[in-house]
């Protein structure tokens, strides 16, 4: 039986978990932005960070997933974990400003 203590016969190698981060800037618009997307089943999971910048004079609008989340309030970051990732949009909202990052969780066989 392959990695038992018996045998290696090496027909299993070990996955390892490969981290990706994807930073940047946004402004507010009458249109959607969207930022980042994936076909499923690509990442495992995905840390998402939205920031909203002090002189913000609105609120963004975030989507991930498809699903909307609560957003950050002038002067605040929001961070959202989800399994599975696929899209990141940050809707337009005219005076909203900010950054964002990303950080996916991709298993890569070895």
């Amino acid at each position: 039986m392959c990695n038992s203590n018996e045998f290696n016969c090496g027909c299993c190698p070990p996955a390892q978990v490969f981290q990706e981060k994807i930073c940047g800037n946004y402004s507010g618009g009458s249109v959607n932005n969207p930022i980042w997307s994936a076909p499923a089943g690509t990442y495992l999971a995905g840390v998402f960070q939205v920031f909203n910048s002090a002189n913000s004079t609105a609120t963004p609008g975030v989507r991930i997933n498809g699903q909307d989340r609560i957003p950050p309030l002038p002067g605040q970051t929001m961070s959202y974990t989800v399994d599975n990732p696929t899209s990141l949009e940050i809707l337009g909202a005219e005076g909203a400003s900010g950054t964002y990052c990303i950080i996916l969780y991709r298993r890569v066989l070895t």
